[in-house]
């Protein structure tokens, strides 16, 4: 009885998206059938120290793995996509994506080692697909990258579209319109919900054409004195087609640097996204072998990533290019939320070493234009599908909530509005939707090559290390009596500088040895309790003399 309602019920939830920027996974399930959308990645916030990139949590997947039908991609962000080799070595299910975001993905998957072990189907807007009792179609949008969908899922409850990332632009850089014809045909056979992207919910109006930041970056060319250089995301197609349209109508050879940049760039020419005339590309090497006013330079570093290309230029630490006073920086991005710190570094530095910088938050040039929907965008999304019920997806809270109000003002009942947290499972059955049991979910952290083996408590002693550093207390006892032989030796890292504080050390010495000794007097032999009685001897005279906590490592050794 059991099993038949739970196939009379369908399931939407996010894995990752909700409540932030990147990292997005959402799952639709009906019955014995579980279609994922996206597998994304998301950087690190600040706390987490040294860790690389983070990935969803899929343990409720993987409990579930012999009901996952397959993983259908929106488009090529690595939001959306970067999380796929990490997820497809743990459950191996095919992957659904257009011909560009399928190029993008190969080429992950192959430094992976995963090509050859991964089914994959490339789809267009007039494809569909059968996964289980689901069926997929797919709608064209328009984005900062070509080749994006959104998705109609058909349940036998009901249909569900995801939009993915979209905004409505009436002049794209590719000629490829949003299919808005094909989106009123789903809204007019009805739609029991829709999941839309939410991040400029806040902004009026209607976002922008990439179009016009052609005609700015046109313009910077045309004044620029010395060499152009222009810093962009790697997966930005249509910014890269217009830095090569520039370069091309001012007569300048390009060079691209960063690997990204340069991944993204063959890709996109090998699948015929990128159109370059022959012979405009040039190595880095041959830079410095042209007149400054024949180069244009095209890198990675618009969010003045401490490793990237630009911000080593900047530094003057790049191995082949450095920035000259009189060279044109142009910044073609705006500052992803949490990088406004490092990017206003990069453009300082920037200007120190002599460049004329452009960038979107004080130039008089539209050098960037968002890839996203504004409020009217968003309310024609809504107009065009008029669902039922309504999830605002893919950003913080306060953006979802501002989408709940777009909704509102449209038309969608206030109760028919679901802002949701990921794990938070709506159920609909019957043409009525309710929360369900929330699932697990979290972050999944990625460090060099350690996935998910660094947690919490290791997040939190990094962080104690970065604080206050560490003292090591190495001591050597007899294993016949249990005397100290030799040390306590203290060796501090981070915490005080050994010479300026020797006064400091050999009391904390004395402490150590009068710790141990009074072990040794009441018996107590067990290293563990001797650590103990250590650390805690030690950190509070630590903490009196210099109110800090490092962090204390005994290490006993006996001969």
């Amino acid at each position: 009885m059991t099993k038949n309602n739970s196939r009379s019920k369908l399931s939407v939830f996010a894995l990752g998206g909700l409540d932030e920027i990147g990292k997005n996974m959402y799952v639709i399930r009906y019955g014995d059938d579980i279609v994922v959308i996206d597998s994304g990645l998301m950087f690190p916030e600040e706390e987490m120290l040294g860790i690389d990139v983070v990935i969803p949590d899929i343990t409720y997947l993987l409990e579930n793995r012999d009901k996952v039908r397959g993983i259908l991609l929106t488009h090529g962000h690595e939001d959306h996509i970067g999380g796929l080799p990490y997820i497809l070595r743990e459950l191996n299910v095919p992957v659904y994506g257009t011909k560009l975001t399928m190029g993008l993905v190969e080429h992950k998957l192959r430094e992976a080692h995963l090509l050859n072990k991964t089914k994959r189907v490339i789809i267009n807007n007039r494809s569909e697909v059968k996964l289980g009792s689901i069926q997929a179609t797919f709608f064209k949008v328009n984005h900062s990258i070509p080749d994006a969908v959104g998705i109609c899922l058909e349940t036998p409850e009901g249909r569900v579209v995801h939009t993915g990332d979209f905004k409505f632009d009436m002049t794209p850089v590719n000629g490829q319109a949003a299919d808005m014809h094909q989106m009123a045909e789903i809204g007019k056979k009805g739609v029991l919900c829709l999941l839309s992207d939410s991040t400029n919910a806040e902004r009026p109006g209607f976002t922008g054409s990439e179009w016009t930041v052609g005609e700015a970056l046109e313009e910077v060319f045309r004044k620029a004195k010395q060499r152009v250089i222009v810093a962009t995301f790697a997966s930005n197609i249509h910014r890269i087609q217009q830095v090569v349209d520039a370069s091309d109508l001012y007569q300048r050879k390009l060079a691209v640097v960063g690997r990204s940049m340069v991944n993204v760039v063959n890709i996109g020419m090998e699948l015929g996204y990128l159109r370059v005339p022959p012979d405009l590309l040039i190595d880095t090497d041959d830079i410095n072998r042209l007149p400054a006013h024949k180069v244009t330079v095209m890198s990675t570093g618009s969010q003045g990533e401490p490793m990237s290309a630009l911000t080593r230029m900047a530094h003057g630490s790049h191995r082949k290019i450095e920035i000259l006073p009189g060279d044109t920086v142009v910044l073609a991005a705006t500052p992803i939320p949490g990088n406004e710190k490092t990017v206003a570094r990069t453009v300082d530095q920037l200007f120190r070493v002599g460049a004329n910088v452009v960038y979107s938050t004080t130039s008089q040039h539209g050098v960037h234009v968002s890839g996203h929907g504004s409020q009217e965008d968003l309310k024609l999304m809504l107009n065009l599908i008029k669902p039922k019920y309504f999830i605002p997806i893919h950003g913080e809270h306060r953006m979802q909530r501002a989408h709940a109000q777009l909704a509102e003002t449209v038309g969608v009942r206030p109760e028919h509005i679901f802002i949701c947290e990921n794990g938070d499972v709506v159920e609909f059955s019957g043409g009525k939707a309710r929360y369900g049991v929330k699932v697990q979910t979290g972050n999944v952290l990625i460090d060099g090559l350690g996935v998910g083996d660094v947690g919490n408590i290791v997040l939190r002693d990094r962080k104690l290390l970065s604080q206050d550093g560490i003292l090591v207390v190495v001591v050597t006892l007899s294993k016949n009596n249990g005397k100290i032989l030799s040390g306590p030796d203290i060796i501090s890292r981070g915490f005080v500088y050994v010479r300026e504080s020797e006064k400091l050390l050999d009391e904390a010495n004395r402490i150590v040895t009068q710790t141990m000794e009074k072990c040794a007097n009441e018996r107590v032999s067990e290293w563990a309790s001797l650590k103990t009685s250590i650390r805690d001897a030690l950190s509070r005279f630590l903490y009196d003399k210099t109110r800090r906590r490092p962090m204390i490592l005994p290490i006993i050794m006996e001969v």
